[in-house]
This record gives structure tokens, sequence and C-alpha cells, in this order.
């Protein structure tokens, strides 16, 4: 199924606004998963943008897209250059995201752990979120 870049940027914001309630509501485990899944779309949003229109992009680019590994997904995106040359607070932001998997879903997660993430995704000011939102 289709999806636009548009459809990322919201599905991104969406996950984030979802996780804040589940952390707010002591759901942790809920808050961990979707925050992760939140810069898994605000990847794959900055990733749509790079597509031409009019034009067949490559297949194996494609279908690595689909993958759902944060650090594959920041290497496709054209921008692991430019965080790794962030500031120091984003760096420590990317190394605390990076370690999110989609298999989260299937564990607990403590709250501590939760938060962390979600600090570190932070949202529309601060954070790996902010950041990639302003180059989608």
């Amino acid at each position: 199924m289709p999806i636009s870049r548009e459809q990322l940027r919201e599905l991104a914001r969406c996950r984030l606004s979802e996780a804040k309630v589940l952390a707010d509501h002591g759901c942790s485990s809920g808050a961990y998963y979707l925050a992760g899944y939140a810069i898994e779309c605000a990847l794959k949003a900055v990733m749509a943008s790079q597509f031409e229109a009019n034009q067949i992009p490559d297949k194996g680019l494609v279908n690595s897209i689909y993958t759902h590994v944060l650090p594959d997904l920041l290497r496709l995106s054209g921008l692991q250059t430019e965080l790794h040359s962030a500031t120091p607070e984003l760096i420590k932001d990317w190394d605390i995201v990076k370690n999110w998997s989609e298999n989260t879903r299937y564990v607990t997660c403590d709250a501590a752990t939760a938060a962390a993430l979600l600090d570190a995704v932070g949202g529309e000011d601060r954070g790996i979120f902010q950041w990639l939102s302003s180059r989608w």
C-alpha cells in the first residue's frame, strides 16, 4: 500500500502523541514502542521527500526502506553524517533512540527506560523528533 510523505509525517506526530499519553498513564511498554515507531515514521518521511516524481526509484533502495532498524533507516535517509556532526546532546539522544527495535512490542519495559527514550525522542521543540521533522 503506497503511503505519502504527508501521511508518514502525520503518523509520526500521532504515534509520538500516543506514546506520551501512554507514558502519562503508566503504560511504559506501549509508550516505549510507539515512541520508537514515531522515529521510524519520521525517518521514512525524510526518505519519501527524496523520491522524484515521474521516476522509478531503484528497486534495492525501495526494498531496503521496508526495514524497521533505525540505524539502517538513518543511513538510507542520507542524514547519518549530518547527525554524527551534530551537537553532543543530539548524538546522545540518538545513542538511546537507535537501540529501539520493532521487537520491543513483545517485551515489557519499565518506566525509567520508557522515559529515557521519550526524552531522547523529544518533540516539536527538541530531540531526535524535532531534528528529523525539520528535514522532512
